[in-house]
């Protein structure tokens, strides 16, 4: 998956401190537009914070990203979406109370051009923008393999499905960027191997396959992935970042990461 191209999102010097502890200090990385980029780390090395200052959830205390040019430091998450940036959560983050159809059509708000009172007024529109949107959802409820559960209520469902649940919802923003936050926990070996397939999938497209969801179709070509399963980021990866107590310690290919000692003796050991 490794192509050289242009920096998509640019983050210089960023700190981020809660209370005096610091996240994140001075961190500095580029992600660059074609590739899967992975960030590791020990527990609270603050791969979660990167990524939810990335998309508006932290304000950073300072440094900037850019995103295609444009600071986006203080965005909110839903300008964020609007731009193409789009995420999953470690921890799930979906309306339980409804069922894998509507979690997914209702990621799809902020593409609706109808509001309530021109719905009313204009029915026959609404009812043809309702139904292109659900043909997008429909696209990835068949790519996710999730159509026998899309009629059962999310909080219901087992843990892996709704992981896969979430991951649709994050496609049906149509996103440029897509940031997995640890997809992969808690997932025994079959559920791990399905999502790695899904992820090279997303990043390379389905052609025609599913001409309705142009995010399936073209494929979403800047992926950034935080997993703790060293097999499946030294699968995926183009590149990696280590981070360590909220400092960058290290970047390069899966080859360089294995093979540095300070990575070594942060987080991979010597097994």
């Amino acid at each position: 998956m490794n192509n050289e191209s242009h920096v998509k999102i640019r983050i210089e010097n960023l700190s981020l401190s809660f209370n005096g502890v610091n996240a994140l200090n001075d961190v500095s990385v580029d992600i660059r537009d074609n590739e899967t980029l992975a960030i590791i780390g020990p527990n609270g090395a603050g791969k979660t914070c990167l990524l939810n200052c990335i998309n508006g959830f932290y304000k950073p205390q300072s440094g900037t990203i850019y995103y295609e040019g444009q600071d986006i430091t203080r965005i909110h998450p839903d300008e964020a979406a609007q731009l193409g940036l789009a995420r999953t959560f470690q921890n799930i983050k979906l309306y339980t109370g409804l069922n894998t159809l509507d979690n997914i059509m209702a990621a799809r708000h902020i593409f609706m051009e109808q509001n309530f009172i021109s719905s009313a007024l204009y029915f026959g529109w609404a009812r043809k923008e309702e139904i292109e949107h659900r043909k997008v959802v429909e696209d990835i409820i068949d790519f996710l393999e999730i159509e026998p559960i899309r009629k059962k209520i999310v909080g219901t469902l087992p843990y892996g499905m709704r992981k896969r649940v979430e991951l649709g919802r994050a496609l049906a923003l149509n996103p440029k960027v897509l940031l997995l936050d640890e997809p992969m926990a808690g997932m025994n070996l079959e559920e791990k191997e399905d999502i790695a397939r899904f992820i090279i999938d997303i990043f390379e497209g389905q052609g025609d396959t599913y001409s309705e969801a142009g995010v399936l179709k073209n494929g979403v070509t800047c992926i950034v992935l935080v997993e703790h399963d060293m097999g499946v980021v030294m699968d995926l990866a183009d590149r990696i970042v280590v981070l360590d107590f909220g400092r960058k310690i290290a970047e390069g290919t899966p080859d360089e990461i294995k093979a540095n000692p300070q990575v070594i003796a942060a987080y991979l050991g010597k097994g």
